[in-house]
């Protein structure tokens, strides 16, 4: 019995649209029925227009392929602009905003040949505030994490094979692995933020969510302004440093468990996974990740607070405000941690193939009051590194738990190429 389209990776959808054997239109179709039949549940959309979802596959098969996402249906974070939908924000400051125009990141997708599906629900800005109502297609007792919630979730439950997201602390990589998906988040820099919402200018980063490693290369090749490929990553022989970074000791059982089952498989293809401690110097970065957040937010989100004054939700008017006391001092010391660090763990990694680290300090929480804690990510979001969530494992309730994959700033392919390799040690 052939599998209903929604179910394809993107990976497997594109080849079969090259062939002919799939239409942009019957794609569209699958995962529209698929969105109607569970979206009710899961909420992960704020807007999809089927008419013009479809209006558009039907021009796309009406010509040879475009680009490298030619006919595949891709879900917008709704934080990122798009010129025929509106962008919301999950505000009642930005409730039926229509801004005509496109984010260059999908504009990007337009000319690779995506299917642009609809917006996916978030966190009030990707930042704080409202939760998105989405929840965990695994299990709708728990949440999907944040702030890139609906993106997450549409992709765990075939709505669509691609998702774009956004991260400042772990808005992509919890999500993921809450979800038990692939995620993204790129070097920061490499994927212009233009027209999407700011929240920390010097972290924030256009990340996105797919169902296999070939998924997300498809949308980095659409991305990289660098043409180039690297060669598969061969597990035997490969040096894979394991990392429990300096917030170890709030993972939870599932997430130890986790990174040594990982290990282990790893050591069972024959790669040399050796523990790897980062320096004394590296100790303080989750904490200086939150005060850079925090700090650069009060810029971020000053416009809002002044048009709107006593509108604002509290959380965020309470970085406006500074109620954290952070000084300017203190911002510059972070910024200088932070530079040197960055540069001391390009050149760490890059005496490994790659860096195994957790992705979350356990499953998802139950309910949607919180979206989990971006422990485990934000360091390496300062660090501006790429990195991968690779799902495979799974905690009580029988719900997802991530490994990230990560190395140098713009090591991306290399980080995606050991990132499928592992994957395949570890059985997906």
């Amino acid at each position: 019995m052939s599998r209903d389209p929604s179910e394809l990776t993107a990976a497997e959808a594109a080849a079969q649209l090259r062939s002919g054997a799939l239409t942009a239109e019957r794609l569209a179709r699958a995962c529209l029925d698929r969105i109607d039949a569970r979206d009710v549940d899961v909420r992960a959309w704020t807007f999809v227009d089927p008419a013009l979802v479809i209006a558009r596959a039907r021009e796309l098969d009406k010509h040879p392929a475009r680009g490298p996402l030619h006919g595949l249906p891709v879900g917008i974070k709704d934080v990122i602009l798009t010129r025929d939908m509106p962008t919301q924000h999950n505000s009642p400051l930005y409730q039926g905003h229509h801004p005509k125009l496109d984010a260059a990141c999908v504009s990007l997708l337009r000319t690779a040949g995506a299917v642009v599906f609809g917006k996916t629900d978030t966190v009030e800005f990707a930042s704080t505030g409202r939760r998105a109502l989405t929840r965990n297609p695994r299990d709708l007792a728990f949440g999907p994490g944040g702030s890139s919630s609906g993106s997450a979730a549409a992709v765990a439950d075939h709505h669509v094979p691609l998702a774009l997201g956004t991260q400042t602390a772990g808005s992509v990589v919890r999500p993921a692995s809450f979800c038990g998906v692939w995620g993204l988040k790129p070097t920061w820099g490499l994927v212009s933020r233009e027209g999407a919402k700011t929240n920390a200018y010097s972290l924030d980063t256009i990340g996105w969510f797919g169902r296999s490693a070939a998924d997300l290369a498809l949308l980095y090749d659409a991305y990289d302004p660098d043409p180039g490929a690297v060669a598969p990553l061969a597990m035997k022989g490969a040096r894979i440093a394991v990392c429990r970074t300096p917030v170890w000791d709030q993972a939870a059982p599932e997430t130890r468990k986790a990174l040594e089952d990982g290990a282990t498989a790893l050591r069972l293809a024959g790669a040399a996974a050796v523990d790897f401690e980062l320096p004394a110097s590296f100790r303080d970065l989750p904490e200086l990740q939150v005060l850079v957040m925090r700090a650069e937010a009060r810029s971020a989100f000053l416009a809002d607070a002044r048009e709107h004054p006593g509108q604002l939700e509290a959380s965020l008017q309470a970085q406006v405000d500074n109620v954290y006391g952070y000084s300017r001092a203190d911002l510059l010391h972070a910024y200088d941690v932070a530079a040197a660090c960055r540069a001391e763990f390009d050149r760490l990694a890059a005496s490994f193939d790659a860096v195994l680290a957790p992705s979350a300090p356990g499953i998802a929480p139950e309910g949607l009051a919180s979206v989990g804690e971006p422990t485990f990510n934000g360091l390496w979001t300062l660090l501006h590194a790429p990195t991968v969530n690779v799902p495979g494992f799974f905690g009580p309730h029988g719900m997802p738990v991530g490994l990230t994959i990560t190395g140098p700033r713009f090591a991306d392919r290399q980080v995606l190429a050991a990132a499928q390799a592992m994957g395949k040690a570890f059985g997906l």
